[in-house]
């Protein structure tokens, strides 16, 4: 059963304030509590090492297929690591909105944005405009320490000026208790998780995490 903070079926997007503020492992966390599959739509920069799809099929056990639960392909793998529309520009390319569908799985998903919520997919669409045609609720991730009240009260009034529902937030890096107090208060949203940096990030560690926290509960 999953926990009562969860959309009934299972489906939900994974967003962050900026790029690099934990997306990723917060993805890994839900795909493996839910036993969801994963998606990231776009991916810019480090193909060679799978990218975030290869980081979450490595810590999870997941393969790239279409059955669930799976690492769904990308819609783009792009090479700069870039904002979406200056790496497919890169490549004489523009990213076609009609791609970016949601995958044609059952069961629960999980899906990740590259950057960002107002990250140009292209010079004509801004990520969040994406997010609002999925229809999917989100769980927006930012960092724990100075700046993130800032960048966190933007991000949720972008959000809530396009009428997207927002699940609640998760906090990366060191603990800062004055940070989440304000947020939580002024937002009325849950922090789900403060995640501190794991020594070892395996599925293991990921489960610990996932049962200690208020992510994987009640």
């Amino acid at each position: 059963m999953n926990p009562s903070w969860i959309p009934a079926d299972g489906r939900l997007v994974v967003v962050g304030t900026d790029t690099d503020v934990g997306k990723t492992v917060v993805s890994a966390l839900l795909v493996q509590g839910l036993g969801a599959s994963y998606w990231k739509p776009i991916q810019c920069g480090e193909l060679e090492m799978g990218g975030d799809s290869g980081r979450v099929a490595g810590l999870i056990g997941l393969t790239r297929r279409l059955t669930p639960p799976c690492i769904v392909p990308e819609a783009y793998q792009l090479a700069a690591p870039a904002s979406p529309n200056q790496a497919a520009q890169d490549e004489g390319i523009e990213v076609d909105p009609e791609r970016l569908n949601l995958p044609g799985i059952s069961g629960p998903l999980v899906v990740e944005t590259a950057g960002g919520l107002l990250v140009p997919l292209r010079d004509d669409l801004m990520q969040i405009e994406q997010i609002k045609r999925w229809g999917l609720p989100v769980v927006l991730v930012a960092r724990s320490g100075l700046g993130t009240l800032n960048h966190t009260l933007l991000s949720l009034e972008a959000l809530k000026a396009r009428s997207i529902r927002v699940l609640g937030l998760v906090l990366n890096g060191a603990p800062h208790q004055a940070n989440r107090t304000t947020l939580e208060t002024i937002t009325k949203l849950p922090v789900l998780a403060e995640l501190t940096p794991l020594e070892e990030l395996s599925a293991d560690s990921l489960q610990a995490v996932w049962q200690s926290s208020p992510l994987g509960s009640d």
